[in-house]
């Protein structure tokens, strides 16, 4: 099938994209995302906690990465791994279904509380080399612009920047 520009646009008006240099080498900042021990010491907004990172890193391999905020409410993402290019991409889906119900509230709140939609996403991280610095891309496609809305409301893309920077702390001391 191919797509049409007007495909393209709306999958672009579903997406988040957030972006950074790295101070550190394209194969460091790739292994800082597929191993759980690094994984744990950096992912997050700040003040939050990573108490629990499982990774079976292969394609159609599973994750799991709680995600645990400063109030002690956990906010776990499971998802696939569909593509693993290293040290280049990857891609996998993300699951927010077992996140808090006030969370679900927030993204929907004429949701229908006796049900959790996944709220599936598919994201691509891709790592650019740069010099010995990393250039690194991280989409988020949602399944609707009014899923995608919800998320930028909810500042997803401040709470990605905030675990980049530290990601870009953890890799300083690595």
């Amino acid at each position: 099938m191919t797509k049409t520009k007007s495909d393209a646009t709306n999958a672009a008006e579903r997406e988040i994209v957030v972006s950074r240099v790295l101070d550190a080498p394209r194969s460091l900042v790739f292994e800082a995302w597929t191993d759980p021990k690094h994984v744990t010491q950096w992912w997050g907004p700040h003040r939050f906690t990573c108490p629990a990172c499982e990774l079976d890193l292969r394609p159609g391999g599973a994750y799991r990465i709680v995600m645990r905020a400063p109030n002690g409410a956990d906010y776990p993402l499971t998802g696939v791994f569909r593509e693993i290019v290293a040290p280049e991409r990857l891609v996998m889906t993300i699951d927010w279904s077992e996140h808090p119900e006030e969370w679900h509230d927030l993204v929907n709140p004429t949701r229908d509380r006796s049900q959790r939609p996944s709220l599936a996403a598919l994201q691509t991280v891709t790592f650019h080399e740069l010099s010995g610095k990393t250039k690194l891309v991280i989409r988020i496609g949602f399944e609707s612009i009014a899923i995608r809305d919800a998320m930028v409301k909810m500042d997803l893309s401040e709470a990605c920047m905030q675990s980049l920077e530290r990601l870009e702390a953890h890799l300083a001391h690595t």
